[in-house]
């Protein structure tokens, strides 16, 4: 996420940086697990807009480039969150990796709202996504170290599954590949977001990254192969 008790004032966030959330060998696990995510999210970033581009459409390249994008920014901002010395630069990029969370989800969203559910209630999805989304990331900047991690990750549970409200059109309009792969990333997400809420045993937060990973990986490829 120096041990050391520093004299100077710092500011809270930075405080409980310093006391290291995680060990040395924690915090390697995390960030090249994430750093593995970023080469994941740059292949997947070309390959998306590949796609798009060959099957033609604004409205395809455009919900590429908000996944592709999503993708990248969320695992680079944890990479270099977790690769950081406990200092002032940590506690900013903790917040924006928190932050680059809400751009995931909101972000994985794209493909699905804005063409597979188009004219059947995507695009309102898709505005309500992303208004919780620009909520939850002026919360996180404002409060910061003053909210628990369920709290965050019940926020996450809840805006990654608004999907619920348009489940029977995505199960009547995608091939069931593509809705279990969807599902599939979704339950990852979910079971990685209990592991990200205990925040006191050795490596769990490393088991939430490859979660994450394989979330990420699952909705991509529903999205790449049978979407996009």
């Amino acid at each position: 996420m120096s041990e050391a008790t520093e004299t100077r004032q710092d500011a809270p966030g930075e405080r409980r940086l310093r006391k290291r959330l995680y060990s040395l060998g924690e915090e390697i696990a995390n960030s090249v697990s994430h750093g593995v995510g970023v080469l994941l999210a740059i292949a997947a970033l070309v390959l998306l807009i590949v796609a798009s581009v060959s099957h033609g459409g604004g409205v395809r390249l455009a919900a590429a480039l908000i996944m592709g994008i999503s993708l990248i920014v969320e695992y680079l901002f944890s990479t270099l969150y977790h690769a950081l010395a406990p200092e002032k630069a940590k506690a900013v990029f903790r917040v924006l990796d928190h932050c680059g969370i809400y751009l995931l989800i909101a972000g994985s969203y794209a493909p699905f709202s804005l063409i597979t559910l188009a004219g059947r209630g995507g695009l309102e999805l898709c505005v309500a996504v992303w208004v919780v989304a620009a909520v939850g990331i002026v919360a996180e900047c404002l409060l910061r170290e003053r909210q628990p991690a369920w709290l965050t990750a019940a926020v996450y549970v809840l805006m990654g599954w608004l999907v619920v409200f348009r489940v029977g059109d995505l199960w009547e309009l995608l091939p069931p590949p593509a809705f279990w792969l969807l599902l599939a990333g979704g339950l990852s997400y979910t079971v990685g977001a209990v592991f990200y809420a205990v925040k006191k045993v050795p490596y769990l937060h490393f088991v939430f990254h490859l979660f994450t990973l394989a979330g990420s990986v699952c909705i991509t490829l529903s999205a790449l192969l049978f979407v996009v």
